[in-house]
């Protein structure tokens, strides 16, 4: 909604530690946002405080300013669900990139895009969802599994344990097999 006559305060969200809210940052900035609140967390997290610091801060007149549709909400109720409630606040949301950079959702037409284009984006994350689960199962059938390999095998195994019958410590084994101590406690608590 571009009608609003207070201020852009944008929200960023990355899904993990590991990557990076710059290029939603400089873009929020570039939009002319007063304020910006960042959340590390999964979409499917129901916990992202610095959403709900954002909500709380925002004043009626203020827009809700998000880089794209899927850093602000994981499905289609949850999208339609918080512009609703923008909306009856007299609080403004405006999309910066993707499908809905254009459209304003405080119109009915902007409600129909905002509505089919969640909806796809829904749509595609449980095709996603399924392709992952089906490519999994055919491996699974063919013998093959997903992770890491085992650190502790058969033969580290009965070298710890034969050790440890002899009295040796933990952190002894642990280290004469280039494993870690939790690794070890997990492998012999297994094996009792």
């Amino acid at each position: 909604m571009t009608t609003n006559t207070g201020h852009l305060i944008g929200y960023a969200r990355v899904s993990t530690d590991d990557q990076e809210a710059q290029l939603q940052l400089d873009a929020l900035s570039d939009a002319g946002c007063a304020r910006i609140f960042t959340d590390k967390a999964s979409g499917k997290n129901t916990d992202r405080s610095e959403l709900a610091a954002a909500l709380d801060y925002l004043r009626p007149g203020d827009t809700l300013c998000v880089w794209k549709l899927d850093r602000f909400a994981r499905s289609l109720i949850d999208l339609v669900t918080m512009v609703d409630a923008l909306a009856e606040r007299g609080v403004g949301f405006k999309v910066l990139t993707g499908a809905l950079a254009s459209i304003d959702p405080g119109t009915a037409d902007g409600r129909l895009m905002l509505q089919v284009v969640g909806a796809m984006a829904e749509f595609e994350r449980a095709l996603i969802k399924d392709r992952t689960r089906a490519g999994l199962d055919a491996a699974r059938a063919q013998g093959r599994t997903g992770g890491r390999p085992a650190v502790m095998d058969a033969d580290k195994l009965a070298a710890a344990k034969a050790r440890r019958a002899k009295g040796e410590s933990v952190t002894a084994i642990a280290k004469a097999l280039g494993v870690s101590r939790a690794t070890l406690y997990r492998a012999l608590g297994d094996a009792s």
